[in-house]
């Protein structure tokens, strides 16, 4: 059996985390099992599942750059531990040349950087990601991306246009994300959104997603249809400041926050809309999981193009005044186009799991015989 040491920052219900899980899921786990490095303090939602599915999960001191002599000597310690480790994958962003640093040290042969964003915002911690992000060509030899846009961020052009990567579809159990008529009647009712105008959104409460926009936005159109609801999926370190916004607006009645949730497949379904006005993205898994439903989306242009995999994904830029984005709110709910089952499309699309989970394994398994596995 080949052991894959993925670098993450903690395995909770977030898209990168979804995505591997979706893999770990289907893949043949007698070939290829999967571990944890958690980079984060934090316990997670899949962490009993990473369990009982087999995995280990380890976790370091994290990249505090006051950590760094810690955590260079934990993943020394690690690696001599475990010599099996033959495939180190990362996933941090820019903080991901951490990992890859440590298993380079350690001569581990093959080590991948998975290119999921498309963006370094700028914070406290932006020296260190920039200078991070500038050192990842030192230490990876393979690469993966979620999309085009987020290779060509991360990677650089060069390594695209040599078509030295590997596109590895964020994808999904199409069928589970199927339109189904029962599961939107019953949470519909359940939470007195008959008769209501559905907006969704499923993301962590942070800057990325831009929730500012998308509350002020919501308040908008609240007041010319206040028959419109919002529902709010995710956790995160703004969702303090956006319940604030929501009471100073006067929405709350009309707002319900579900936290992070284990059925947004359900959810899809008794949304009338999936909206996600984020500032960047690399190839959102929510957006996959929406279309999947047969719902409308709307993205920001911050949103790469090549999450439209159906022809209900629409895209409007975040300078556009409000009322064009009402405006494009109103005509999908006014559509008279009934719900269909995108299974196939999504399929078609190379975005379901049965099928691309099979072309990772086998990428993992060429990898194994270079690594003399």
């Amino acid at each position: 059996m080949i052991r894959i040491l993925h670098s993450v920052s903690y395995m909770n219900r977030g898209g990168i985390e979804t995505m591997l899980m979706n893999y770990y899921r289907h893949i043949d786990r007698n070939k290829i099992q999967f571990d944890f490095l958690c980079n984060a303090p934090n316990a997670g939602a899949y962490d009993e599942e990473i369990l009982d599915l087999g995995g280990r999960i380890f976790r370091s001191p994290g990249f505090n750059p006051f950590k760094h002599f810690k955590y260079k000597k934990f993943m020394h310690e690690l690696f001599n531990t475990h010599p099996e480790y033959k495939i180190v994958e990362a996933h941090n962003g820019p903080f991901g040349r951490n990992a890859l640093k440590a298993a380079k040290d350690a001569g581990i042969p093959i080590r991948i950087y998975h290119a999921h964003g498309a963006d370094l915002p700028f914070d406290m911690k932006w020296p260190f990601k920039y200078y991070c992000m500038k050192m990842l060509k030192y230490s990876m030899n393979e690469h993966f991306v979620c999309s085009i846009k987020a290779g060509n961020f991360y990677l650089g052009e060069k390594i695209m246009q040599r078509g030295d990567y590997y596109l590895i579809p964020n994808a999904i159990e199409a069928s589970k994300f199927a339109f189904n008529t029962d599961v939107r009647k019953r949470l519909r009712n359940d939470y007195d959104l008959e008769n209501k105008e559905v907006i969704g959104h499923v993301g962590r409460f942070s800057r990325q997603k831009n929730h500012k926009f998308l509350i002020d936005l919501f308040a908008c159109l609240h007041t010319k249809r206040p028959q419109t609801r919002l529902v709010l999926l995710g956790d995160g370190e703004w969702k303090q400041r956006v319940m604030h916004q929501i009471d100073s607006l006067g929405i709350k009645d009309a707002v319900i926050t579900l936290g992070s949730v284990d059925n947004p497949y359900e959810w899809y379904q008794a949304f009338d809309i999936l909206l996600l006005p984020s500032l960047w993205e690399g190839l959102p898994v929510v957006g996959v999981e929406a279309q999947a439903a047969g719902l409308p989306c709307i993205f920001s242009t911050a949103v790469t193009n090549e999450v439209a995999l159906t022809d209900n994904a629409y895209f409007l830029p975040l300078s556009a005044p409000k009322d064009a984005w009402i405006e494009k709110i109103v005509e999908c709910l006014n559509t008279d186009k009934p719900r269909q089952k995108m299974t196939q499309a999504i399929i078609n699309a190379h975005y379901d799991i049965s099928t691309e989970a099979k072309m990772l394994e086998n990428l993992y398994m060429e990898f194994a015989k270079k690594a003399g596995l």
